[in-house]
């Protein structure tokens, strides 16, 4: 079967799926055809930079990915342009969108033969969290915009595969519900605003939630130039401005807000996630306000990291935001070494940003990180399929991860370490 013909077939398949029915009536009307499909992946190949052999292939049902970036592809020609280009932004030139991946390449594994492992053991524990796997969910705002299931879809996902989750503070999904359907708590990550009495809200309602972590962002005090969702956007025939109107029902100009469950009963009006006022004293004042470990994420750098563990953060997340922040060229893989030698493991370190095969997760882990997140492969399989598609994510990564394992004789997490890489420029 030739690519267009099956990229019709797929066609037909989604329009017969239950998912086309609850986007409803409008989103029926303006589905693009199988011609039109064809047509648009010819003109637009893609944006996000990832190299020829990691394109990945349309399928029609979760089960057949066999990496990641088959459900990329699938995702991109399933979902409106708007919100698959929300997935697929960098900022500015999406340079550091590109660096995320073009960094691991700069390490090689180092393999051991004859090693005798009969059975790779991927867990490990971070502050109290006891997990199979060290692949966690990382927090993505919106997602009912990838499938009608939004947050649920994932927390069920994260519950089948038995993977920590972590829930942004722009859900679609309530932090109860999220929880009620990962059978267990999950991690908050915290947007703070600029009106400290809405930020001392939502870290008590994620506290009464069960949550025992919360990880403050910090890599986004002003907003981010986001050229390739702008693009995307011009190529979405849909009328958009029911969900992004130029103000919110709290009277914020920041839309954000707005249908938003976790901003349910606050006080918006004058709030902003605008806060560049913010300094590191406000970490401090997180850790006084709260029960809740704090970990700080959107660290990528070594002066930083240490000011983390002045100021008493429980633990760092390097993160450049997948490249959605800061375009500074700077792969989140290449600053890891550095912040892991300042903090010498007297915190956990989780490294997220770029994450996309098994052998990237054990890259991080023996350049000093404790766990990784994963974010836009996740957000794939939820666009494409819902739960099973980020089953499938999820499964396919710690496949990939054991394999690696074996072959590099680390049995445990802990095995794995500076001797199981080498950087080959």
């Amino acid at each position: 079967m030739d690519h267009l013909t099956s990229r019709r077939a797929f066609a037909r398949y989604v329009a017969a799926s239950p998912l086309l029915a609850a986007l409803g009536a409008s989103a029926c009307e303006e589905r693009k055809d199988e011609d039109e499909i064809a047509e648009e992946a010819r003109e637009h190949p893609g944006t996000l930079g990832e190299p020829d052999q990691e394109l990945g292939e349309l399928v029609t049902k979760a089960e057949d990915a066999l990496d990641v970036f088959d459900m990329r592809v699938t995702a991109e020609r399933t979902l409106p342009p708007a919100h698959y280009g929300y997935i697929a932004t960098g900022v500015d030139g999406d340079v550091t969108l590109r660096a995320n991946r073009t960094g691991f390449a700069r390490w090689d594994i180092r393999d051991k033969r004859l090693a005798g492992i009969e059975k790779v053991d991927m867990s490990t524990s971070i502050l109290g969290t006891r997990m199979e796997t060290p692949i966690i969910i990382s927090p993505t705002g919106s997602q009912r915009a990838f499938h009608p299931d939004g947050e649920l879809a994932t927390a069920r996902a994260a519950k089948s595969q038995k993977h920590l989750m972590m829930l942004s503070t722009v859900t679609t999904t309530s932090v109860e519900d999220v929880t009620e359907a990962r059978g267990e708590p999950v991690w908050y990550q915290l947007y703070a605003t600029s009106k400290w009495e809405v930020t001392e809200k939502l870290l008590r309602r994620a506290e009464a939630a069960g949550c025992p972590v919360v990880v403050y962002t910090v890599d986004l005090p002003v907003p981010s130039n986001r050229i390739t969702l702008s693009r995307f956007i011009k190529r979405d025939r849909r009328d958009c401005t029911q969900c992004h109107a130029k103000t919110d029902a709290y009277g914020s100009r920041n839309t954000s807000f707005s249908r938003k469950p976790m901003f349910d009963g606050l006080n918006m009006t004058n709030a902003d996630f605008d806060i560049p006022l913010h300094d590191w004293e406000f970490v401090e004042r997180l850790k006084a306000a709260t029960k809740m470990k704090v970990m700080v994420k959107g660290i990528t750098t070594a002066e930083d990291a240490q000011r983390c563990l002045s100021h008493g953060a429980d633990g760092i997340v390097v993160s450049n935001h997948g490249g959605r922040a800061a375009e500074s060229g700077r792969a989140t893989i290449d600053c890891l070494p550095e912040i892991a030698r300042v903090v010498r493991k007297q915190v956990p370190v989780i490294l997220d940003s770029g994450i996309r095969r098994g052998t990237d997760v054990f890259k991080a882990l023996a350049l000093g990180a404790d766990a990784v997140g994963i974010g836009r492969p996740y957000l794939w399989g939820l666009g494409a399929f819902g739960q099973p598609g980020v089953e499938r994510v999820l499964a396919v990564l710690r496949a990939e991860l054991r394999t690696v394992m074996a072959l590099s004789g680390t049995r445990t997490i802990a095995d794995v370490g500076a001797a199981s890489v080498i950087r080959n420029t």
